[in-house]
């Protein structure tokens, strides 16, 4: 197997829309000594033959069709395929800077590190939001066992990661990679991520973040799921994930520690999914988490994005808000039911109790309060969320998840 420096895997299914972009990007690198692995993980679009042509331009691509298994699957795939020294995970309907694979490179020799994190550009519907990591900076082995694993899934507040779950603005090494993503079961389909990056970070030596914003994420509207499929079925999903990164990170942290991460982690999720408040199968509210908001509630969601999307859907199922109106400051045309986004002029003039800051990132949260104050909102009137984790304990055990996080109902 002929070595290069990078191993470049792109899991490909349903995405020809967007595709030849990412492709583009990938070849016209200023970086060269790479491969690209296009994994086609049975599409049943046109994306096969896009992977094909190509691959007849470029010697450097690989393609690889294989029966649909899911995206843990198709990485795997592309690993037992990848010959470079590192390997780098780019998602077929995102895209790359120029000097993305340069610059990864670059930071990875510099430092000898295990582990390559950079910031990125969030593109949704034309417009673009650069995300630059906190923690900037060289860790090594010790560092990363006393500061940045005890804070990588949960840093103190909720629900912020000190390391983002993203494998795709991130460098890794092959031989390290291969230890560990073979090791993640191909039935976790929600937080593929974050089974890959934090079980890295317990056997990282070496850690280098930038804020050098290189990569190109694209949300998609089509990709924002805007109701719960099965309740019983995501909770499952969570609990194999949850489980997971429990048992690779016992040997790394104290069980405290472990813990509080992951109690977060879940509860975060399990929020944005159920459109924060939550009901048992009778349809009886079970949990509120939106503190002193109460039924009838006239109030105002802000957010165009996934939480914004499931509290919109969860209320139109059970009515427990009275929604006046829906606003974004990135303003994007969408509705759900009757509720369509409107800019966060609206509100101007309405009469309502509460609005919902609908993001369970706290610098979201604070730089979004911050605007609205601009624009006259009543900061008393700004809604928290309930984070006491005696009170969420007992709500995950309500659930049905175990004390290992397994979710135990059928």
């Amino acid at each position: 197997m002929n070595t290069v420096k990078i191993s470049v895997i792109v899991p490909i299914f349903r995405i020809e829309k967007y595709l030849p972009k990412c492709i583009d990007s990938l070849l016209n690198q200023s970086f060269n000594d790479f491969e690209l692995i296009l994994v086609d993980d049975g599409s049943p679009d046109n994306c096969p033959k896009i992977c094909d042509d190509f691959a007849k331009t470029d010697s450097r691509i690989k393609v690889i069709h294989k029966k649909n298994g899911g995206l843990v699957s198709a990485r795997k795939e592309g690993l037992k395929n990848a010959s470079g020294t590192y390997v780098t995970f780019v998602d077929g309907d995102d895209w790359v800077d120029k000097f993305y694979l340069d610059i990864l490179f670059n930071l990875a020799v510099a430092n000898d590190a295990d582990l390559v994190v950079t910031g990125h550009f969030r593109e949704f519907d034309g417009k673009i939001e650069t995300i630059k990591p906190k923690m900037v900076g060289v860790y090594d082995e010790n560092e990363l066992k006393s500061l940045i694993l005890p804070n990588a899934i949960y840093n103190g507040e909720f629900c912020e990661h000190g390391i983002s779950t993203y494998v795709w603005n991130k460098l890794f090494k092959r031989e390290l990679l291969s230890t560990v993503l073979f090791d993640v079961p191909n039935e976790i389909v929600m937080g593929e991520d974050a089974a890959i990056t934090f079980s890295y970070l317990t056997i990282s030596k070496s850690l280098v973040i930038s804020s050098t914003p290189l990569y190109y994420y694209r949300q998609r509207h089509d990709s924002i799921v805007k109701s719960v499929e099965n309740p019983k079925t995501e909770y499952y999903r969570l609990g194999l994930l949850m489980n997971y990164l429990q048992s690779k990170l016992q040997n790394s942290l104290d069980e405290n520690n472990i813990k509080e991460q992951i109690t977060y982690y879940l509860y975060s999720q399990i929020l944005v999914r159920s459109g924060g408040l939550i009901y048992d199968e009778e349809g009886k509210l079970i949990f509120n988490p939106f503190l002193n908001v109460e039924s009838k509630s006239k109030v105002i969601i802000y957010s165009s994005g996934s939480f914004g999307q499931h509290i919109l859907s969860t209320n139109i199922k059970n009515n427990f808000f009275k929604v006046i109106e829906w606003i974004d400051i990135d303003y994007h045309e969408l509705n759900i039911g009757e509720n369509f986004v409107k800019p966060i002029s609206s509100i101007s003039n309405s009469d309502y109790d509460y609005l919902i800051i609908a993001t369970i990132n706290p610098t979201y949260y604070n730089d979004i309060k911050k605007e609205l104050s601009l624009v006259g909102v009543d900061q008393k009137k700004i809604v928290k969320i309930n984070t006491d984790i005696n009170e969420i304990s007992k709500l995950l055990l309500q659930l049905g998840f175990d004390t290992n996080f397994i979710f135990q109902k059928n």
